[in-house]
């Protein structure tokens, strides 16, 4: 398949890397028929705790797991694929972006580069809040982008003063949300002094099936074990 205004050579690249999804696509178009194709899942994901290595090393916990999360979905085929011009395509990145509360009490969306040096996107993420909390207009962190370069997202927010039981996430367009959405509430003590963390994950079904949720989950608390090793 070649893409429009691709050069035939691209061709290759696009049908090994989409080697995958077309494992898959009769689901995608099953689902895809649907007037909402959505799944969401909420469930608590047990994790390390990961608070205490990030005390001792002046580390804020949210940020830290804000990066285990955003580079494991960046290495999870499935939560990358998008829909553009009615064909499926799958992205390599996106920015890093989450919620913020402002001086208002209002809601405003952080922005900025992603990378997978965990001092550098905390430096960066800090940044980036203290840019939306200062800001009383919306940040529309989309704006001037094109329909392509809007394709890349993740969207992430954060409830850490709930203990988050299920969420229900605004949708322009139930067809056309391929974008992820993962949430998350407070922080609480799991079993044998693990971790456990109430967790949502939104996905087009076309491209994620709970089993992938569970791998993705699987996928963070082995990042953090990891890390804090």
């Amino acid at each position: 398949m070649i893409l429009p205004g691709l050069p035939a050579s691209a061709s290759i690249v696009y049908t090994r890397r989409m080697k995958n999804f077309e494992k898959r696509r009769d689901r995608y178009e099953l689902f895809s028929s649907f007037e909402n194709p959505l799944v969401n899942i909420n469930f608590l994901l047990d994790v390390p705790d990961f608070r205490p290595w990030c005390k001792a090393r002046q580390i804020p916990v949210f940020h830290f797991f804000l990066y285990c999360v955003l580079n494991t979905v960046k290495q999870s085929d499935n939560f990358m694929y998008r829909i553009l011009d009615g064909e499926v395509i799958k992205i390599d990145d996106f920015p890093a972006s989450y919620t913020v509360i402002n001086a208002d009490d209002n809601l405003n969306y952080t922005r900025f580069e992603m990378t997978d040096q965990l001092d550098l996107f905390i430096a960066r993420s800090l940044d980036a809040k203290r840019i939306a909390e200062a800001s009383a207009k919306l940040i529309n962190t989309g704006e001037g982008e094109s329909v392509r370069e809007q394709r890349h997202n993740i969207f992430i927010t954060s409830l850490p003063w709930l203990d988050l039981r299920a969420i229900e996430h605004p949708v322009y367009r139930h067809g056309d949300a391929d974008i992820p959405c993962i949430s998350w509430g407070k922080f609480g003590p799991g079993v044998d002094g693990r971790m456990a963390v109430p967790f949502s994950v939104q996905a087009h079904h076309g491209f994620v099936d709970g089993y992938h949720i569970q791998k993705l989950a699987q996928a963070i608390a082995q990042r953090i074990a990891g890390l804090i090793a």
